[in-house]
């Protein structure tokens, strides 16, 4: 663990709040929004927006197209500041970035996603194609078909 300065704040500050004072969501509502649904754990626990945390606390927090990450609270702030400074206020653990770091390669090593489709929109003559296909496929009469009509 380093030994760097933190900001001093208050002795009580809401997880939402502080969440957001840290940087991991763009606004309160957000991060609240996060914790309403379930992707923020604190030691472990599902928890609500107002619970308190307190330095020492692991947090997990699960992102879109992210895995999942796991920070220790080093600091407490109830203010947004500098992104220097909210880096301060926690650390991530050494298996969290070790799996972001792997999963960037991953990204980094796999195929464009566009070169997994062969060929775009059909052409007029590969329309007329899946249009004479359609047209030649057996269908029955309408009549032929079960129906919950009283004609017989």
């Amino acid at each position: 663990m380093k030994n760097t300065p933190v900001p001093q704040g208050n002795d009580k500050v809401r997880l939402d709040k502080w969440l957001w004072a840290a940087r991991f969501y763009k606004t309160r509502g957000l991060s609240t929004e996060a914790i309403d649904k379930g992707h923020v754990r604190l030691n472990g626990l599902p928890v609500k927006p107002a619970r308190e945390v307190k330095p020492g606390d692991t947090l997990e927090l699960r992102m879109a197209q992210q895995p999942p990450r796991t920070v220790v609270v080093r600091a407490l702030s109830g203010v947004r500041g500098p992104a220097q400074v909210a880096a301060l206020l926690y650390e991530e653990t050494e298996a969290s970035l070790k799996q972001r770091r792997e999963a960037t390669e991953q990204r980094r090593l796999a195929p464009e996603p566009a070169h997994s489709q062969p060929m775009g929109r059909p052409t007029k003559r590969d329309r007329r194609h899946i249009e004479d296909l359609r047209n030649t496929a057996p269908r029955g009469d309408w009549n032929d078909r079960w129906s919950a009509s009283l004609d017989e």
